[in-house]
This record gives structure tokens, sequence and C-alpha cells, in this order.
């Protein structure tokens, strides 16, 4: 067994009903890499238990945190898989400052940007299986000048009833994108807020380029 501490940079949704939990290393040689805990469940989900620390409280975005892992655990292109140790509290350690978050921006990778195609709701939000598998990595932190957060009812997948989704569209490096939104304390601020267009000044966002799911990988915000 071993541990890694990180700063949480992604707790987004996961699953059937955990959660996609993310971020770079604090501290040590790895400093600055990325680390994504993952459990040996099917879904590789982190459940609302394995997320408590010992005084109960659950780990969040922004925490810095220790946690207690058992062997590296590559997925195809989630390469910063680790697989979680089993009965071990993770210790948190602090909170992340926006300036430690923003020192942590990736530098742009034409390789994870490559052109995608676009879901009928969404743009440059899903890449073909035999491309993803040919990429190294699966997690980004950009920060940008703008935002736009979409509300809107969405049809359901082949038929299933319609819902209420949330998604991000921004501009990088000369591409337009809008992206499923999977971040639970974003999503439940503006679906309260209900449909529109709100506006939002700087922000860093976590792209995660998900697990492959009928033939595609797709990309989406995991953290605002």
């Amino acid at each position: 067994m071993y541990s890694r501490t990180i700063i949480c940079l992604a707790n987004s949704r996961k699953p059937p009903s955990g959660r996609c939990v993310a971020g770079k290393e604090f501290s040590g040689a790895r400093a600055g890499q990325w680390m994504r805990p993952v459990s040996a469940r099917p879904g590789h989900e982190v459940s609302e238990e394995e997320r408590r620390y010992e005084n109960g409280i659950r780990a969040q975005l922004l925490d810095i945190v220790e946690i207690p892992l058992e062997q590296e655990a590559p997925a195809g292109h989630q390469t910063e898989n680790h697989l979680l140790a089993e009965d071990y509290y993770w210790k948190k350690q602090g909170n992340a400052t926006w300036d430690q978050v923003t020192e942590l921006e990736d530098a742009y990778d034409a390789a994870f940007w490559i052109d995608a195609e676009s879901t009928y709701r969404g743009i440059n939000d899903k890449v073909p299986e035999n491309v993803a598998i040919t990429r190294q990595n699966s997690l980004k932190l950009i920060v940008l000048r703008s935002l736009e957060i979409y509300v809107s009812k969405e049809a359901g997948f082949e038929g299933r009833p319609g819902r209420m989704r949330v998604r991000a569209r921004f501009q990088y490096h000369s591409k337009q994108y809008l992206l499923s939104v999977t971040d639970p304390e974003i999503e439940e601020k503006y679906l309260a807020q209900g449909q529109g267009i709100y506006q939002i000044g700087k922000a860093a966002l976590c792209i995660s380029l998900a697990e492959i799911w009928n033939g595609y990988a797709f990309r989406v915000v995991a953290s605002v």
C-alpha cells in the first residue's frame, strides 16, 4: 500500500451512485501529475463511504487530501487511475486557493484536444473509440476568461423521457466546445435557476475524457 496527496480538482457524479474523483499531486517528485482513485467495482466509481474522512465529512472539490492506494490501474486512455486501498480513511490536509489551482493549469495538448464529433446537443464532445484509445491521458485543467452555462430540457436517449441538462460553452484555442457538466454542485445551482444561459467570468475547468460508452469517449466538464 502507498498514498498520494492531491488537490481535488474533480468530484463529479458517476453512475451508478458514486463519484469520479481526480486531482493533481501536491508534493514530492510527482507534484503536478494527475491521479484518479478508482474502486475495483465494474463502474470504478468512488462510493460516498470511500470518500468520507474519519470525522464523517466527505472529501470535496479543492480539498488537499491524502488517499491510500493499492496499485496503479491504468485503463485505456485513463492512464491516471490508481486502485483504492479498502478500509482506510482518506485524510484531509487543507484547502487549495485559487492561485494554487491556476498554477496547475495544463499546457495546450493538441493530441488531447483533437477534433471530435458532436452529439445532437453538444459541440466537439465525443471522441471515437479508435481515437480515444491512442490518447495517453484523460484529464486536463484549463483556465478561461469567460464561460457560459446552458440549462435546457433535452430529449432522452433512445426514447427515454426528456430531462433538464446543464452544459458549459466555451472557446479554447480558437475552437468552440459545448460539453455536459457532471459537477453536482454546479448542476444543482443552475438547475434551480431554470432554463437559460448564464454568463460566468474567469473560470477553471477540469475536462475529463470519460470511459468508452457505445463506441465513444465523451468529453465532460467534471468541475467548474
